[in-house]
C-alpha cells in the first residue's frame, strides 16, 4: 500500500483514550488509515516532517455564524467607537446597500450613550445598527414609521414615551423583515470568508446556527448560498423551526408538521450536511433580553421568552416527532426550565433513542437544573469566550449569588454531562485556543476570576472542541479524535496546550490546518504538503 500523506516528527496528542499519543500518521483517500508501527514503513506520496509540532484532531465550533461574520467583515465596524459621535462619523461614510446604510459592531455599553433614532435620523432613511449581540438593533425613524404596531408593543422608550429606536428580539425581526433577502451570491460569499476564518484557527467543522429565518436567517433560500459556496472546511446546516410547515402524513407517522419534503438531521455528505432544527426561546444576556427568573441586578427587567409559550412548545413536540435533533437556544435560567419542560414532554408524546437534542448557550444554569439536564441527556453547547470578553458585565448583572452558574463547566463534567464548546462567532472571538484557555482558567479579558469553581483541566477544555462538538454535531464517527478511519482533519500547532502555561494557551499559533489529509492551511509553511485536495471543497448539489 502507497499512503497518500505520512506525517512524521510531530508529537500527536489524538484525543483518543484507547490511544493518547503517536508520532506517525498515515492518510489514504482524506482518512487515517494507521498510527505509528502501523504505518512508519509504508512508502507515502508525500512525507512532511512536523519538527517538533504538536498535532490536535481538527477543532470543531458546535454553534457558528459563517454568514454573519462573513458580512461583519465586509460591514463597516463600529465596535472601536466610544462616543456617538465616532458613530456617526462612521455612518456617514457607510455605502448603502439596497437603499439601506448597514454597520456592524454596535455595542451600547461602550459608548458615551445609547444610540437613537434621532441620531440615525441625521445620517438619512433606512439606518439599521445591528447591536453586537445579534439580538437587537437601532434603528431610524423612517423605519420605526412604517413597522407593525405589535413589533413596537415592547419597544424602548423615551420619558416621553417615545421609541428611542432601540429594538429588540421580535421587534429586531420585524426591522429585518423589510430589509430581507440578501442575495444568494452575497450570502454564498459571505459563507467562503466566514469559513476561512475558521480555517485559520484550526476549525475543520463549523455549525451554522441557523438558516432560511429565525433571528440570523438571510433568504429563505439559504441553504442553496451553501450549495454554491466554495467551502474550505466542512459545514453543517440548523434549520430555523419556522421552516416548519403542516403536512398530510399518513396517521401511522405520527407527524403534524414538517420542512418541505421531510427533511430532517442527517442529510448530506462529509463536506456539507443538514444538522438539528434550531429554535429560540430567549434573548441574550448583552442585550439584557435572557430571560430570568429574576431580575437583572439593578434592573427591574428579567428579560423575554422569544415568543408565545404554547408556539415555542408547539415547535418542539413538532421538531421532535418529525425525527429532528433539536437545537434549543435558550440563555436565561427561566428559558431553560422552559426548554427541559419542552423536550421532556416531547420525549414523552413521540419517545426516541438517542436524540441528543442540545440547549445552545445555556448560559445560567441554577443548581438544582443540573441533575434534571443529566436526566434528559441534553447537551449543553456552551460559549466560553462570551465570559472571556464580557464575562464583567455579565457578573455585574447577575450579581455574585448567580455570576458562578454562568456557562458551567465543572458541573456539567461532573454530572456525565458531555460538554461542547463553541464560539457564536461572530459575537465573540472564534479562536478556540482562547476558549480552552478560559475553561480551564475562568478568568476574563480584564483578569477577574468568573465561577473559578466551574474550571476544567485544559485535557476537558480541549474535549469540548474535539470529541464533544464532533459528538453533539453527530459526527463522532468521522471527527473529534485521530483514531484510524476517521477524517485526516487536523489542527497543527508551535506547543502543546496541555503542558503549555494555562496563561498563553489562547495565544499559541497554528501551524496548519488538515482537512481530508491536504493542508488547506499552512502558514508554517511545512515543505512536501499535497497540494491537491483529494476531497476538493464543496460547490453543488447537497
Amino acid at each position: 500500500m502507497i499512503l497518500d500523506l505520512k506525517v512524521v516528527g510531530g508529537r500527536v496528542v489524538t484525543m483518543d483514550p484507547d490511544r493518547p499519543t503517536a508520532s506517525v500518521i498515515g492518510v489514504w483517500a482524506g482518512r487515517i488509515v494507521g498510527l505509528d508501527d502501523d504505518v512508519a514503513d509504508l512508502p507515502a506520496r508525500h512525507v512532511v516532517d512536523l519538527d517538533g509540532a504538536v498535532v490536535l484532531p481538527g477543532f470543531v465550533d458546535a454553534h457558528n455564524h459563517l454568514a454573519w461574520a462573513g458580512r461583519a467583515a465586509r460591514t463597516p465596524d463600529v465596535s472601536s467607537c466610544k462616543t456617538v459621535a465616532q458613530v456617526l462619523d462612521v455612518l456617514r461614510d457607510a455605502p448603502r446597500a439596497s437603499g439601506w446604510v448597514e454597520v456592524a459592531g454596535y455595542d451600547h455599553r461602550a459608548l458615551d450613550r445609547p444610540l437613537t433614532s434621532r441620531d440615525l435620523d441625521l445620517i438619512g432613511p433606512r439606518v439599521y445598527v445591528q447591536d453586537l449581540s445579534g439580538h437587537a438593533c437601532v434603528v431610524s425613524s423612517d423605519v420605526l414609521a412604517v413597522l407593525p404596531a405589535s413589533a413596537l408593543r415592547d419597544a424602548q422608550r423615551d420619558a416621553t414615551g417615545t421609541p428611542t429606536g432601540f429594538l429588540a428580539e421580535g421587534a429586531q425581526t420585524a426591522v429585518r423583515a423589510l430589509r430581507l433577502p440578501y442575495s444568494l451570491d452575497d450570502i454564498a460569499a459571505d459563507v467562503e470568508a466566514g469559513a476561512h476564518q475558521c480555517l485559520r484557527e484550526g476549525i475543520v467543522l463549523a455549525a451554522e446556527a441557523g438558516v432560511g429565518g429565525g433571528l440570523i436567517g438571510s433568504s429563505p433560500l439559504e441553504v442553496e448560498a451553501y450549495q454554491r459556496a466554495s467551502l474550505p472546511i466542512r459545514v453543517q446546516l440548523m434549520i430555523s423551526a419556522d421552516r416548519l410547515e403542516p403536512v398530510a402524513a399518513h396517521a401511522a407517522d405520527g407527524i403534524r408538521r414538517a420542512v418541505p419534503l421531510g427533511l430532517r438531521t442527517g442529510l448530506g455528505d462529509d463536506r456539507l450536511s443538514i444538522g438539528p432544527l434550531k429554535l429560540w426561546t430567549d434573548g441574550g444576556m448583552m442585550a439584557r433580553t435572557a430571560a430570568l427568573t429574576w431580575p437583572y441586578e439593578g434592573m427591574d427587567t428579567a428579560g423575554q421568552l422569544q415568543d408565545d409559550p404554547d408556539l415555542m412548545r408547539a415547535a418542539i413536540i413538532d421538531g421532535h416527532t418529525a425525527g429532528w435533533q433539536l437545537a434549543v437556544h435558550a440563555i436565561g435560567d427561566r428559558a431553560i426550565d422552559f426548554a427541559l419542560d419542552a423536550l421532556s414532554q416531547a420525549q414523552r408524546t413521540a419517545p426516541r433513542l438517542d436524540t441528543r437534542h442540545r440547549i445552545e448557550h445555556c448560559g445560567l444554569v441554577r443548581p438544582e437544573q443540573l441533575d434534571r439536564i443529566a436526566e434528559l441527556n441534553v447537551i449543553p453547547v456552551v460559549q466560553p469566550t462570551f465570559l472571556w470578553a464580557y464575562g464583567d458585565d455579565y457578573a455585574k448583572i447577575m450579581g455574585p449569588e448567580r455570576t458562578p452558574w454562568m456557562y458551567r463547566g465543572r458541573s456539567f463534567l461532573d454530572r456525565g454531562i458531555p460538554l461542547a464548546g463553541s464560539s457564536d462567532r461572530p459575537v465573540a472571538d472564534g479562536n478556540p485556543l482562547r476558549a480552552i484557555q478560559f475553561m480551564a482558567e475562568r478568568r476574563s479579558d480584564e483578569g477577574n476570576p468568573i465561577g473559578p469553581t466551574e474550571a476544567t483541566t485544559i485535557h476537558e477544555a480541549l474535549s469540548a472542541y474535539t470529541i464533544n462538538a464532533a459528538y453533539a454535531c453527530r459526527r463522532e464517527h468521522a471527527l473529534g479524535t485521530i483514531t484510524p478511519g476517521k477524517l485526516a482533519d487536523f489542527a497543527i500547532l508551535e506547543t502543546n496546550p496541555l503542558t503549555t502555561d494555562i496563561h498563553d494557551i489562547g495565544n499559541i499559533n497554528l501551524a496548519a490546518t488538515v482537512i481530508s489529509g491536504h493542508f488547506a492551511h499552512n502558514p508554517a509553511a511545512f515543505p512536501n504538503t499535497p497540494t491537491t485536495d483529494p476531497e476538493p471543497p464543496h460547490r453543488g448539489p447537497i
